[in-house]
């Protein structure tokens, strides 16, 4: 099935976000190698493709898991949460129609 990974970051994280990159898209890169990812990508405080300074307000996964407890397990393992670039995350399951 599918869910939804949203997670919020935590106000100036952008170091943070920076420094722990390489590690977290290894972690996509392997969903996307299985063929389990729909889409990834952060969103920009600012309303450009390229935020800059001003860094992103959070992140969206949309990936295939067997269970609820396995998305929250893998979202709970990731670098961001690791290096604190994320306040929350929250998953649950998606449905897609399009």
């Amino acid at each position: 099935m599918l869910y939804l990974i949203y997670a919020e970051d935590v106000p100036g994280a952008l170091e943070q976000r920076l420094a722990a990159r390489p590690a977290h898209l290894a972690r996509l890169q392997s969903l996307k190698d299985e063929d389990r990812l729909v889409v990834a990508g952060p969103n920009p405080v600012a309303d450009s493709e390229d935020p800059g300074t001003t860094g992103f307000s959070g992140s969206v996964i949309i990936a295939e898991f067997a269970t609820l407890a396995e998305a929250k397990a893998w979202a709970d393992k990731d670098p961001y949460v690791d290096a604190g670039v994320y306040q929350k995350v929250v998953v649950k399951p998606f449905k897609r129609v399009f």
